[in-house]
């Protein structure tokens, strides 16, 4: 785990209380953060602060968001490979 306080913070707020929502904003987080841009991070804040029911049907392709950016970065999301 790293060191660095900004991750400690962002990983304590990846943990929705559904372990599927928890592996999924991890995932991201693990595999993608350190290499996305400053556009793509600030998407990924956006979708930290959703609430878990939206994020719930987003992730399990029950709904979109309607909002362009944090449907891109669901579906960005998506397409890690586990």
């Amino acid at each position: 785990m790293s060191d660095d306080p900004v991750i400690r913070r962002l990983r304590w707020r990846c943990r929705r209380g559904m372990r599927e929502l928890d592996q999924l904003m991890l995932r991201y987080l693990d595999g993608r953060w350190e290499h996305a841009d400053e556009v793509e991070r600030s998407h990924f804040l956006r979708l930290l602060d959703c609430e878990d029911d939206k994020l719930w049907r987003w992730f399990m392709g029950r709904e979109t968001p309607q909002e362009a950016d944090l449907n891109a970065i669901v579906q960005r999301i998506l397409d890690m490979p586990h």
